[in-house]
């Protein structure tokens, strides 16, 4: 789809119907038009659709959604605190008079959402006077519409809590009064969000296929009302007791304070709206993704004589990657053109000169593969054994001997074990406990000491100390991996870094159909007393493809702790649980902050210190020193985002989130 910047505008009060052209406009509407006369054809119509999408929110760049939490952290030599706003927030260092990421009015380079509604509504309003489109399709781009507006409203009550409602085009003759719009309490909010996305799905198309991909259909609008559902059940909006005191103007509770029953009706809904989704989803070809391609020239030998490994890893490496691959029910499409702002180019190691294409630019070439962005030491650590149990609850994990300096299996040192590993860790390499017998996910998405980095359509054997592959280059270079460590989901295999046309890119996953499947495993299971074949079939889904234990058998099997024996039978256990596996599951693309934060777990999870390795080691004695890198702080109130003190001082009615 085309992205075509129109109709940008100044703020929610002021929204109205004119669009403005900018240098980026595509197709710049003839100015002696009138307004009615703008959506006459269907070629105009297209565009205005376009101008629909472009207010997507683009993730997989530096000030992106993405990058809050605490897996990512920036470059330590890095002072433009600006290029990771997102960083900045879990720091505690935003205001209201500029707030990172702001989606309410565009602050910060963010997409301004409330525009975007007032694009979305008058697209709805004057589709219906083009001529030559069919009635039917007219309806399907009509609910496209429909949908985004409902999807942007989510976007901001996930990041502002109680937001305005924008339901109409607001005129510039219109009454100044009725462009200054109270916010709307929490559960109103939902019910209009999940209404309006049912008004949309009937109309929509089955599946996207071909030029349309990107573009929402059926399938996406389900799985989206079933995560808009999942939200709305979830702790962080219902019951919460964090904001009893936070009413509106006629001394109402923004936010419900739910009974245990209305919740049990809310976790019902989800997963009601779930299952629908996903019944939806497998009726129509989507299916848990498997690598079908090409294998790297270099993987080849492995690949032949360690398969099923082989071929998990690489299911699991290019599971994002992997242009809509069938596992993707959704992604976004509005790709930018590489301006070394993206993740998947800030998280690229250099490469050495010597291995890859031969057109790559060569080491300490930071071209389109800076190695600045990179993963913290908690991450390392929250992904399971390859037993498929936490470390802490692996018997066979050592915490006092995790850090003991080891070398790997190799085809003559170790055989049997080495068989095991072959293509996943390099033979007769340094590295430590902590990094051996982990899970594949551990490896395809992690960059570490003993290793491989695969990218260039090569792969590289990282160590990460001073002076090598992945590690720093010089005392106070800025190309380097705070933490020493690195995370290789989000960089395609093949991708080079002499030229942007020669990046692989792909569209940034919004929900795939894991996804869906933790969703259903997490609803169902409180929705019951205890969680039964049914939640642990939902959740094995992923862990099979993960190649790792089915949640049964690594609860009563002989490698889990006894305190951790049979916790899958009991409810508040099996919710730890699930949540555990979405943590790894989707390691690296922006849910583990929104996670936590409708858990409400945010504030106990983020204010902590983000660790790693000492980047300056120049051996494993030296490098293998768990040290302090960042110092963070997150807090209530840093769970919802300000409002903009322009858009207080422009509109008396809206009241300020707690703390701020």
């Amino acid at each position: 789809m085309k992205s075509i910047r129109k109709f940008i505008l100044s703020s929610v009060a002021a929204m109205c119907v004119f669009p403005s052209c900018s240098d980026y406009l595509n197709i710049v509407p003839d100015k002696n038009k009138t307004l009615e006369g703008i959506y006459t054809t269907r070629e105009e119509a297209y565009n205005a659709l376009a101008s629909v999408y472009f207010y997507m929110p683009l993730d997989n760049r530096r000030k992106s959604t993405w990058l809050l939490g605490d897996e990512w952290v920036q470059p330590e030599y890095n002072v433009d605190y600006t290029q990771w706003s997102p960083i900045r927030v879990m720091e505690r260092r935003m205001t209201p008079d500029a707030p990172y990421l702001g989606i309410w009015s565009g602050t910060d380079g963010a997409k301004p959402l409330y525009v975007g509604i007032g694009v979305c509504n008058d697209f709805i309003n004057r589709i219906d006077a083009v001529q030559d489109m069919s009635f039917s399709e007219k309806e399907d781009w009509k609910a496209q519409a429909k949908f985004l507006k409902a999807y942007y409203h989510f976007l901001l009550l996930r990041q502002y809590g109680p937001i305005v409602i924008m339901d109409k085009v607001v005129s510039p003759n219109d009454k100044l009064e009725s462009m200054y719009v109270p916010r709307s309490k929490i559960d109103e909010c939902f019910n209009y969000i999940v209404k309006t996305i049912d008004e949309a799905i009937d109309a929509l198309a089955m599946r996207r296929e071909g030029i349309d991909l990107g573009q929402i259909d059926k399938l996406g609008a389900s799985a989206i009302k079933a995560r808009v559902l999942l939200y709305r059940a979830s702790k962080f909006y219902s019951g919460n007791g964090d904001y009893n005191n936070f009413y509106d103007a006629d001394k109402g509770l923004f936010f419900p304070q739910d009974d245990a029953a209305t919740t049990q009706v809310k976790w019902q809904d989800a997963l009601t709206a779930i299952n629908k989704a996903i019944e939806l989803c497998e009726a129509n070809g989507v299916a848990m993704y498997r690598y079908e391609k090409r294998i790297l020239d270099v993987d080849q030998a492995d690949f032949d004589a360690n398969t099923d490994i082989m071929q998990t890893y690489y299911n699991l490496r290019m599971v994002i990657c992997d242009r809509w691959n069938k596992e993707l029910i959704w992604g976004c499409s509005n790709l930018p053109f590489t301006d070394n702002q993206e993740i998947y180019t800030d998280a690229n190691i250099m490469i050495q000169n010597g291995l890859g294409h031969p057109g790559t630019m060569g080491w300490n070439n930071p071209r389109n593969s800076s190695q600045s962005l990179g993963a913290s030491y908690k991450t390392l650590e929250r992904f399971y054994t390859a037993n498929g149990l936490p470390l802490d609850e692996d018997i066979t994990f050592s915490d006092a001997t995790k850090y003991d300096v080891v070398t790997t299996p190799g085809p003559s040192s170790n055989p049997t074990e080495y068989a095991k590993t072959r293509g996943i860790l390099q033979p007769d390499a340094e590295t430590i406990k902590l990094y051996l017998n982990r899970e594949l996910r551990f490896y395809a998405n992690v960059g570490i000491t003993g290793s491989y980095w695969r990218a260039y359509s090569w792969r590289i054997p990282t160590k990460f100390y001073f002076g090598t592959p992945g590690g720093v280059q010089s005392a106070q270079s800025s190309y380097a991996f705070w933490t020493a460590i690195g995370a290789q989901k989000p960089v395609e295999i093949t991708s080079m870094n002499d030229d942007p046309r020669t990046i692989t890119l792909y569209p940034t996953p919004i929900i795939r159909l894991a996804d869906l499947y933790l969703m259903k495993a997490e609803a169902l299971n409180e929705t019951l007393d205890a969680p039964n074949d049914e939640v642990w079939e939902a959740i094995n889904k992923v862990r099979l493809r993960a190649g790792i234990p089915t949640v049964q058998d690594a609860y009563t099997g002989p490698n889990v702790t006894g305190t951790a024996r049979g916790k899958h039978r009991y409810k508040d256990d099996m919710r730890d649980i699930i949540a555990h596996e979405r943590k790894v599951e989707f390691a690296f693309e922006g849910h583990i902050f929104w996670d936590m934060l409708r858990a409400r777990k945010a504030v106990t999870e983020f204010n902590a210190p983000v660790m790693g390795w000492d980047k300056a080691g120049e051996n494993a004695t030296d490098f293998f020193q768990v040290r302090l890198c960042q110092p963070r702080m997150f807090t209530l109130r840093d769970c919802l985002w300000p409002l903009p003190t322009s858009e207080l001082n422009k509109n008396e009615k809206l009241i300020q989130n707690p703390g701020w």
